[in-house]
């Protein structure tokens, strides 16, 4: 027993100071195992990143083609036609064209005088603008033909004056017309 306690057990003086052992494979094993996982990471991140790229930016849409606000100018000839044998004086009035219904132009018609069983002819200018129409209207199509076909309405309201007695007249204006894009002529017409 007293060999027993006087025996120290000592380690070897080589494990004692050897420093922890480095195997390198494991460390490389390691490494190569970060490095793959780092470039699948960027990969992925490369594809998604590719994905709404492609997705969003690079999509293919079909391209919109309308038409825009279209100015037609033409002139017309307003006819105040007196089948009276006294003068027609008539007050200024606005005649509108239409489109299908809807308004794409307003000329004023100044104050006149349409002498007896005479016409008087009034020369206006009208801009049709196409910029109130709604955007299902055969428009282009006609547009394409050289030909737009317009409704016109004007009411006059004005006096017959025959010796000296007056009397109280209104007339109406309701006219389909149709007009030659190329000419700026109307070219037909239906009152």
């Amino acid at each position: 027993m007293a060999d027993n306690a006087n025996q120290h057990v000592y380690p070897k003086a080589d494990e004692e100071l050897a420093t922890p052992t480095f195997d390198s494979k494991e460390f490389g094993r390691k490494n190569r195992i970060k490095l793959a996982i780092n470039i699948a990471a960027f990969l992925v991140f490369q594809i998604i990143v590719s994905l709404v790229f492609s997705l969003i930016v690079t999509r293919f849409r079909t391209p919109k083609v309308t038409l825009g606000m279209t100015m037609v100018t033409f002139t017309t000839q307003v006819r105040v036609k007196n089948t009276n044998f006294g003068l027609y004086e008539y007050d200024s009035t606005n005649a509108t064209f239409m489109y299908q219904g809807v308004t794409v132009a307003q000329v004023t018609i100044p104050n006149g005088k349409a002498g007896l069983r005479s016409t008087k002819k009034v020369s206006v200018t009208v801009n049709v603008n196409s910029n109130a129409l709604p955007s299902n209207t055969s428009l282009t199509s006609e547009l394409s033909a050289g030909f737009l076909i317009l409704n016109s309405h004007a009411e006059f309201s004005g006096k017959v004056v025959l010796m000296f007695v007056m009397k109280k007249k209104s007339a109406e204006m309701n006219c389909t017309m149709s007009i030659d894009l190329s000419t700026k002529e109307v070219q037909a017409m239906s009152c």
